[in-house]
């Protein structure tokens, strides 16, 4: 029985930005019960963290949906 693999939202937020993207997940088959994370999807989900925090949000904005915060 080969691993079974799901689509699932992923927040990232760093200062006053947020991105929501969506990940691969992967239930593995010693451990059905929890998703997991493959390694390369980590590594993006760190570079994404890194460029909000550096503000890069022509290049996130293609990736996923960036939410601002607002200062009321």
């Amino acid at each position: 029985m080969p691993e079974r693999r799901e689509r699932r939202t992923r927040w990232i937020k760093r200062g006053d930005y947020a991105l929501e993207v969506e990940v691969d997940v992967v239930y593995p088959m010693d451990d059905p019960s929890e998703p997991c994370l493959e390694p390369k999807t980590v590594r993006w989900l760190d570079e994404l963290a890194t460029r909000l925090e550096r503000g890069e949000v022509d290049h996130l904005d293609t990736v996923g949906r960036l939410y601002h915060a607002v200062k009321s």
